[in-house]
């Protein structure tokens, strides 16, 4: 199914830019739900931060063929693993979809956007495009607030990806700006995972504790099963990775 909208323009791309790290190349170009993904490293909570009407950004009116003042419905979350905001995510469609085609979207509350987008076969995905983000551009500034003050002060860029979601001639645009706890938590489970040797692996294993051992297991086990680049998806369904099941409800 052909997708009309692109996300991609001269800072948006489809092939991540060299000087981003292995792991913002991975998780930036990761196909299917981005929620999945992240459950690989622990609880996931979805926390509203926005749900209203309001004007789009410059580049998602462009993206999305609107005027720069359309009305469009917006929904900010942030998505967070083990109780730490790992990625913030902005999402806009046209006011008139968010009352007819995409009138679902008004009433996920703490569901994430995932929950529709992979269940529906008439849903179409652009490709994956992605960019690193300054102070400049509105999707910082909504992110930047996420990050724990206590912590080093924002890095003074940050990496993002987009993509459009279609349904019958609708675009749904989704904004995912990964945040500084996400690499920190991929980091410390390549530790776990690479140190070498069955005795070293045991020994960081030991000092990691049950519950980081487990997760970086996990991770590296789905991580086999759910790769799939951001190329077009013709339907998202068909295309989309399943979110791995806890183990106990594996054995019901």
């Amino acid at each position: 199914m052909p997708i009309r909208f692109d996300p991609a323009d001269a800072h948006w791309r489809v092939a991540p830019v060299p000087r981003f790290s292995a792991a913002q190349k991975d998780w930036l170009t990761r196909g299917g739900s981005l929620t999945a993904h992240l459950r690989t490293l622990g609880a996931v909570a979805v926390r509203v931060t926005r749900e209203s009407v309001a004007l789009p950004w410059p580049d998602e009116a462009a993206a999305l063929g609107l005027a720069p003042r359309a009305p469009v419905w917006v929904r900010e979350v942030v998505l967070s693993v083990d109780g730490a905001p790992f990625v913030a995510a902005h999402s806009v469609t046209p006011r008139a979809a968010s009352v007819g085609v995409w009138q679902a979207t008004r009433r996920l509350r703490t569901r994430p956007l995932a929950e529709l987008l992979y269940s529906d076969t008439s849903v179409a995905r652009s490709a994956l495009v992605s960019r690193s983000v300054g102070a400049r551009h509105p999707l910082y500034r909504l992110a930047v607030r996420e990050i724990d003050a206590a912590d080093p002060p924002a890095p003074h860029a940050l990496v993002a990806r987009r993509s459009v979601f279609e349904r019958h001639g609708a675009p749904l645009m989704v904004t995912e700006c990964m945040l500084p706890a996400l690499w920190e938590r991929v980091a410390a489970i390549g530790e776990a995972g690479g140190a070498g040797g069955d005795d070293a692996a045991a020994a960081t294993d030991s000092a990691a504790g049950p519950a980081v051992t487990h997760t970086a297991h996990a991770a590296n086990a789905a991580h086999a099963r759910m790769r799939e680049h951001g190329r077009p998806l013709d339907h998202t369904a068909s295309r989309a990775h399943p979110a791995p099941r806890p183990a106990d409800d594996r054995s019901r």
